[in-house]
């Protein structure tokens, strides 16, 4: 566990994601779960030595498995964006079997099922407060990576979670994206709005301006690719062609190849037919 700020935590070791705590007077915030069972308890043991006060929530960045499969486990309140919580709803109440092979990481584990979806207890629209103390916890809609997607800014320690707004040295998750939003936030992200920031990526850690920068010109890439495909009214097949340069743009153990490339794959599919399927409802 790594301390960015006066009582502000992050741990990268478990699968997938990076987890945030924030140790307020009031009690622990925690910003995502990991993924399965036994982490979740070596997580909850980690968290019981910060102090603090004796109350436990928990936010989800967003509604993908490998940050919510476990919030279960963390057994507190859990705080997600409105969107986030039409997902849950609309899932069955347990996982079974494995997923769309989107490239995430909860599928590479096998025989994983029969886990329950933790039910959301607080939902907001746009943003919500959390005030635990002195310090202000800022929950903000943030819907460029996903529908649900919020971020989670502490401005009085200059510290922002962002999720998987941006991902280090791994294809990002393109299936639900809204291209042109996600592209104005990491600008705005950019801007003198966060200066100074420590800014914390939903799967890496901590980020460097220079992260943030090649995230962005990854996704204006990615659009204006799909643009010309659009255009040129390309079939479906046409994206795949697109997977190998734009993979070029990571650096990534040679184990994950696969992996990272049918996550690009399906998420580029995914993109792609809805970006033609709005352009052809704006043509008619």
């Amino acid at each position: 566990m790594q301390e960015i700020a006066t009582n502000v935590y992050i741990e990268d070791q478990y699968p997938g994601i990076t987890l945030g705590a924030v140790c307020l007077p009031r009690g622990l915030i925690q910003i995502d779960a990991p993924p399965f069972l036994e982490d979740g308890r070596s997580w909850r043991a980690s968290l019981l030595g910060l102090g603090g006060g004796s109350e436990r929530v928990l936010i989800n960045l967003d509604a993908h498995p490998d940050r919510t499969l476990g919030a279960r486990s963390m057994e507190c309140t859990t705080i997600v964006h409105e969107k986030t919580a039409h997902i849950f709803r609309n899932r069955p109440s347990l996982l079974k079997g494995q997923g769309d092979d989107s490239g995430s990481e909860w599928e590479t584990v096998p025989n994983l099922s029969n886990l329950r979806w933790a039910t959301p207890e607080i939902v907001f629209s746009h943003q919500m407060a959390l005030e635990w103390g002195e310090t202000s916890v800022l929950l903000e809609h943030k819907p460029g990576s996903r529908a649900g997607a919020i971020w989670v800014t502490l401005p009085g320690y200059k510290v922002v979670f962002v999720g998987d707004a941006i991902v280090k040295q791994q294809p990002p998750f393109l299936a639900h994206a809204n291209l042109p939003v996600w592209i104005e936030a990491l600008e705005d992200l950019l801007s003198d709005n966060y200066r100074g920031f420590t800014v914390v990526s939903g799967r890496g850690g901590t980020c460097a301006t220079v992260t943030i920068r090649n995230q962005l010109d990854f996704l204006i890439e990615v659009r204006k690719e799909l643009d010309k495909l659009t255009s040129r009214k390309a079939s479906l097949d046409a994206v795949d062609k697109l997977v190998e340069p734009l993979l070029a743009h990571f650096k990534y153990p040679a184990s994950r190849q696969d992996q990272y490339a049918q996550r690009l794959r399906y998420g580029l599919r995914n993109c792609y037919s809805r970006n033609f399927s709005a352009a052809s409802k704006e043509e008619e």
